[in-house]
């Protein structure tokens, strides 16, 4: 049609030559469209469509309830409908026999111009029934579209339309098949949606692929074709309100066959304009993280950027609620921000430092799955009052009971309740909450592990300034001012946790003042491999000894560690590093200079 129909606030209609773009005379007015015995104004105008069936019929629908069909030819209308709840939009059958409404208390009507007085069927896609047999109330629904389909039932798919409970939670697009209901969760408010279907034309039999939804910053795709409805990569950064990049790494002589990997895992539906590729001869990419917790792939091999994958770290967690008071000036503006990004491109493992003190360990798939995300809880603080000399160190056990930390995993907790105060319980918390729940994960990068220092005496605990991860061994280890820990991933256990007045004893060339006089402590668990034991009590005795004394270590706990297991796909290191003299002093140096090179060097050796 070269015709554009244009509602306005005062409830006229008015037509447009698309061609020419001229108005033409043709207006209908709203008290013509509405019964002359109604003297209320029927609102703005909010949906015009033409009937499949008779492109002359118009569907004209009125904020305050009120549909009417106007024939065009005419100059009347056919039919017209006062529904008691207020309408945000409406779709056709491809038939044009049928039509169903979105309103405002969350529900759908469906209609049959053979029968206007009532619709046929009235749902509530997220309405419970209360215990006194009435539905709950729920938000609006801002627009439906019914899509049919040959083999299968019509699809329905619809923005907003959930119960006032569920208070705080993202944007949402609904999609209806059958009697299956799934909610997708938008990053952004929804602005628009549109399905895609196979025929361009309103009277065939639709059969829908994809819809299309524009969001306030971003564009996504989602593919109707497969049952869990993934959504397509996006090959172009949609984003011009983009986030502010925090952090960058770059990585040269990757696996010639990553970059294809972390391509699109389907094709995207939207045709237009021109792709080059640029010939990939030197495989380069660089990472980057930005403040809303999201990570960028790059293709840094042509001569410009090319975008190759997105992960949104925030998806691991709860969206944060609202805090009042100091709370809320501890509180970070963005608590999701990336800090820092380890990357292996050949085992393809990653992990991610956030600002609120969080690490998140993802692991690379080319299949969906449904997961349910592991969190490790780690107490960073330096409590202990008394300066560790060297010589007392040898003395005492790797963990003692009276020790500065306690590691706690989400699952274990050291500690009955009725141990601690009210307001310990509330202090040794983590920032950020993550998702218990088992969760729908696309193919790419799905998150393993979570790991979070928690709050200390109504302090948020110290950014995490080091991070590094060897996956030959199925080691993480970070750490921070206070101190660091090493995680093995594989079993998802600390398995070395110590604070830096530990790390440096008497030589600590720094006055670091204590947070906390309290003491006995719940001490950690043992470890869950003899071996892993023995090597990191030897390594913890390697950072206090002298200089002497780290030159003259052997070779005796190389067979412990291999018997870790082997990946062909892991970074390798030095085996000679703590034999050649010239290249100790400076890791040495390095380690009573900075908070950071304990956690390199405690995997280097």
């Amino acid at each position: 049609s070269k015709w554009l129909y244009v509602g306005t606030e005062r409830g006229n209609t008015h037509i447009v030559n698309i061609e020419s773009f001229i108005l033409s005379g043709y207006v209908i007015m709203w008290n013509k469209a509405i019964e002359l015995s109604t003297k209320t104004h029927p609102g703005p105008v909010v949906h015009l469509s033409d009937c499949p069936k008779d492109e002359g019929k118009l569907l004209i629908g009125f904020e305050s309830g009120m549909i009417v069909q106007w024939d065009l030819r005419g100059k009347k209308a056919d039919f017209r409908i006062c529904y008691d709840e207020a309408i945000h939009s409406a779709g056709w059958h491809h038939e044009g026999k049928q039509f169903m409404c979105s309103h405002s208390d969350g529900s759908l009507s469906m209609w049959n111009l053979r029968n206007t007085l009532k619709p046929f069927q009235v749902t509530f896609p997220h309405g419970k029934i209360q215990k006194d047999g009435r539905k709950e109330s729920c938000k609006p629904i801002l627009k439906v579209e019914y899509k049919t389909s040959r083999s299968s039932e019509p699809f329905v798919i619809f923005s907003g339309g959930l119960s006032y409970d569920k208070a705080g939670r993202r944007p949402t697009l609904t999609i209806m098949h059958g009697k299956a209901i799934t909610v997708l969760e938008m990053d952004y408010p929804i602005v628009e949606f549109m399905a895609l279907c196979e025929t361009p034309y309103n009277n065939e039999v639709q059969e829908p692929y994809a819809v299309v939804v524009l969001l306030e910053k971003d564009l996504i795709v989602v593919d109707l074709t497969q049952s869990n409805y993934p959504v397509c990569e996006n090959p172009y950064p949609m984003d011009i309100h983009e986030s502010p990049v925090t952090c960058t790494a770059y990585f040269a002589d990757c696996p010639p066959n990553l970059i294809p990997i972390l391509y699109s895992i389907g094709e995207w539906p939207i045709a237009g304009g021109l792709w080059t590729l640029g010939c990939n001869t030197y495989p380069e990419i660089i990472l980057t993280g930005h403040a809303d917790g999201s990570i960028k792939f790059w293709d840094a091999s042509a001569i410009t950027l090319q975008m190759l994958y997105k992960l949104k770290t925030s998806k691991a967690f709860e969206k944060p609620k609202p805090v009042e008071g100091r709370a809320a000036d501890l509180m970070e503006e963005d608590p999701f921000a990336v800090q820092m990004v380890s990357w292996c491109p050949q085992s393809r493992i990653l992990c991610v430092v956030g600002i609120s003190a969080h690490i998140i360990l993802y692991r690379f798939s080319k299949y969906d799955a449904n997961t349910q995300i592991t969190s490790l809880e780690v107490r960073l603080q330096c409590e202990s009052e008394d300066v560790i000399s060297p010589s007392d160190n040898e003395n005492n056990p790797c963990f003692s009971e009276s020790g500065s930390h306690s590691p706690q995993t989400h699952h274990h907790h050291p500690a009955s309740p009725s141990s601690k105060t009210p307001e310990e319980n509330k202090d040794t918390i983590p920032c950020l909450k993550v998702k218990e729940r088992m969760v729908r994960v696309p193919p790419g990068y799905q998150a393993e592990l979570v790991i979070q220092l928690l709050w200390v005496d109504g302090e948020p605990p110290q950014q995490i300034t080091s991070l590094d991860i060897n996956s030959a061994y199925g080691l993480l280890a970070f750490g921070n001012c206070n101190g660091l820990a090493v995680v093995d991933y594989l079993q998802k256990t600390i398995l070395l946790c110590m604070s830096t007045l530990d790390l440096y004893g008497g030589a600590d060339p720094y006055q670091r003042l204590t947070r906390s006089p309290r003491r006995n402590r719940q001490s950690t668990s043992d470890f869950s491999m003899r071996g892993l034991s023995n090597f990191y009590s030897d390594s913890k005795k390697r950072f206090r000894t002298s200089y002497q004394s780290l030159t003259e270590l052997s070779d005796n706990q190389q067979s412990i560690d291999m018997e870790r297991s082997k990946s062909p796909t892991s970074v390798h290191y030095p085996t000679s590093l703590h034999n050649d003299p010239r290249v100790l002093p400076e890791p040495v140096a390095s380690l009573r200079a900075s908070h950071c090179s304990p956690v390199y060097y405690l995997l280097d050796n």
